[in-house]
């Protein structure tokens, strides 16, 4: 892209973005960024475009999912672990349902900056700057813990290098292997309540020992003992994607080195913005937000500016509405979309519309609204004719206790035994796997119209 250079977004507005007090602290750190290693690589962001364009083309299914805000006091090895494991267990539900390649995307190694809904907050009459992820400021709220700190890019970058570390040991070192993965769910439909769920894990118990008795195994089948896995993250903080961009001699075009997807956020998604003009000149599949202020014209023009060459896998819109108000929103993108012939990838990201204060004071998402939003995704694009493509999820593998409902019934009054997150409520890895069945019912009956209508 010649018209196109890595700082040209610093000419753009910027919004969500910190005013750091100290340019030189800031300059030097970017500085030390530019010098080290990408954390991901140009070969792995293409391959991760053309899994996502066989999604947009219902070939495949993405998940994504992981950590809502990933916090430096909160990393361990045994965080990364359960959230993989967790969302491996859902991949494996969700490809029986949709009998799909599943794409596999956390949320981690580089979401650490968070969009807020306003600059400053009061707590008992003291005004303070917001909190804005850990890469930026500290969640203590004390005036010195809200001052922005280029520093913490540093710490970011190796917490993220850590866990992408550890994460492509779990993928290839046999960890992910499919038998193992789903004893852990079959562990899981052994509760009483789950046993509604039962019914699909021994279909897939089947399918497996078939596959073992026609010669199919992990030891015959390298890919039974592994799996692709990509990261991803809100590209927010530009000074940080600026210095770990970095030209690809293959393509002769720029990768963002800082995570195999990025997207924009809802508040960030200005046509004339900063993150626009950065985002739409690197090489990585993006996503793009879309909430219920997205209008046509809008999309119109970021579908042109962000996919210029209507590139399949390059572009993905993640649908974030609320329960209820799909039907009033979802349907009129869609049609703009299609009137564009525009290629994109639909996700449902069934979570940020649905945040609500809890009588007891707590944030959190009804596990309800979330799975009403899922299934009216799903509705509209039936009637549309359209592919769901994929689910977005704020998750995590801990036994937290910051979403209500689901199959163990947590009430406001559980709320406050492990609520850990540092910014929104996260489904725990009870609800995140019920959720995944419920996702898998969904998709095996839009398997059966679409075999239904082609046997017509």
């Amino acid at each position: 892209m010649t018209d196109w250079q890595k700082s040209d977004w610093r000419a753009k507005p910027r919004v969500q973005m910190p005013d750091y007090p100290d340019p030189a602290a800031l300059a030097a750190v970017e500085a030390r960024l530019r010098q080290y290693p990408p954390l991901v690589f140009a070969g792995e962001a293409r391959r991760l475009k053309s899994q996502l364009g066989a999604a947009s083309r219902g070939e495949a299914f993405l998940l994504q999912g992981g950590d809502c805000a990933e916090a430096f006091d909160q990393f361990s090895a045994d965080a990364i672990r359960d959230t993989f494991k967790v969302m491996l267990q859902m991949a494996m539900v969700l490809t029986y349902g949709a009998k799909v390649p599943v794409v596999k995307v956390g949320r981690m190694a580089g979401q650490f900056a968070k969009p807020r809904s306003a600059p400053t907050e009061v707590i008992e009459g003291v005004e303070l700057p917001s909190y804005r992820g850990d890469i930026i400021n500290e969640l203590a709220f004390t005036p010195e813990a809200r001052i922005p700190n280029p520093e913490k890019m540093l710490q970011a970058y190796t917490q993220a290098a850590a866990t992408l570390n550890l994460l492509r040991a779990f993928s290839t070192g046999g960890y992910a292997d499919v038998h193992q993965v789903h004893a852990w769910t079959l562990g899981f439909t052994e509760s009483e309540k789950a046993a509604k769920y039962r019914d699909m894990a021994n279909h897939i118990s089947d399918a497996l020992d078939f596959m073992k008795a026609a010669g199919i195994d992990s030891d015959s089948a390298h890919t039974l003992r592994t799996v692709d896995f990509y990261t991803s993250h809100e590209g927010l903080l530009l000074e940080y994607e600026e210095a770990l961009c970095r030209l690809d001699s293959t393509s002769g075009k720029w990768l963002a080195g800082s995570g195999h997807m990025l997207w924009i956020g809802d508040r960030t998604r200005q046509p004339e913005g900063a993150h626009v003009e950065f985002l739409r000149g690197v090489l990585n599949p993006i996503g793009l937000k879309c909430g219920p202020s997205m209008t046509s014209e809008d999309l119109k023009r970021l579908l042109a500016t962000l996919n210029p060459r209507n590139d399949a896998g390059r572009l993905t819109l993640i649908a974030r509405f609320g329960a209820g108000k799909v039907a009033e929103n979802l349907p009129r993108l869609i049609r703009t979309v299609q009137a564009e012939g525009a290629s994109v990838l639909w996700v449902c990201d069934p979570m940020h519309g649905n945040t609500i204060k809890s009588a007891s004071g707590y944030k959190t998402r009804p596990f309800e609204s979330v799975l009403r939003e899922v299934r009216d995704f799903f509705a509209i694009h039936k009637s549309e004719g359209t592919i769901p493509g994929g689910v977005h999820f704020e998750m995590t593998g801990q036994d937290v206790t910051e979403c209500t409902g689901g199959m163990r019934a947590l009430s406001d009054e559980n709320l406050s035994a492990r609520y850990h997150t540092a910014c929104d409520p996260r489904l725990n890895a009870s609800q995140s796997l019920e959720l995944a069945f419920l996702v898998a019912e969904e998709l095996s009956v839009l398997r059966l119209d679409r075999q239904q209508a082609e046997a017509v």
